[in-house]
């Protein structure tokens, strides 16, 4: 992997710089896509599932899993920045597990568990670690397990972008000034999306496009993929 200004490593040294300001901003519900529309979203599409045991893929400050966990369901999470993992396992109910841990150990079973679901909110910005994580899921899901991916919708995150798969440079454009060194972040097309899926042996059972109310844009894109 190239350590370069576009790589999956530059993302993750961003994330360790950015994870303070990053819990503030989520524990002020001060991003309004989220607050509104996505949050929601991705509840209501995991508990559709019905897991009994579930995995957050970057899993951050731990307020999905936490969510989850609050309806009665097994919820670990994993994520590659100790702030983050620290502050979801000191706010961790007795439901949750939480464990420091890459994308690349993840998919090389470094966790020795398996799970009816996982879900990956926002989470998948990255090439070869989301390559790498989708190639793994035979090993990572139950007979039936399903992986629940949202992410941006490429038609809206496209911009006056060329719409084809590419490395971006990313922007904390209507963050507060606390952030710094954007992380870059690799765009996939929706043919791309669903490739992943059908190329990792999974068959895609879902796709949903929650609606902002107000723009009557796509605030994100919501894929569902069966083991």
């Amino acid at each position: 992997m190239s350590d370069s200004e576009f790589s999956d490593k530059k993302i993750l040294r961003s994330w360790q710089r950015n994870a303070a300001p990053w819990i503030r901003t989520i524990d002020s519900a001060a991003i309004e896509s989220r607050k509104r529309v996505t949050n929601a979203a991705i509840v209501a599409a995991a508990l559709e599932r019905r897991p009994g045991r579930l995995l957050d893929v970057g899993c951050g400050e731990g307020w999905l899993a936490r969510e989850l966990a609050a309806k009665g369901i097994e919820a670990w999470g994993i994520d590659a920045v100790p702030e983050l993992v620290e502050t979801a396992r000191r706010r961790a109910g007795p439901r949750e597990q939480y464990r420091l841990l890459s994308y690349e150990a993840l998919a090389a079973g470094e966790l020795r568990q398996r799970f009816d679901l996982l879900v990956c909110n926002f989470s998948l910005l990255g090439r070869e670690s989301v390559e790498g994580l989708f190639a793994a899921t035979g090993e990572l899901l139950n007979p039936g397990g399903q992986l629940l991916v949202q992410t941006l919708h490429p038609l809206v995150a496209c911009g006056e972008s060329d719409y084809r798969d590419g490395w971006r440079p990313g922007s904390w454009a209507g963050f507060s000034g606390d952030f710094s060194d954007p992380a870059p972040w690799y765009f996939r097309t929706l043919e791309s999306w669903v490739g992943l899926f059908l190329g990792s042996g999974l068959e895609l059972v879902q796709v949903q496009e929650p609606l902002h109310p107000e723009t009557g844009r796509p605030a994100s894109l919501i894929l569902c993929g069966k083991r």
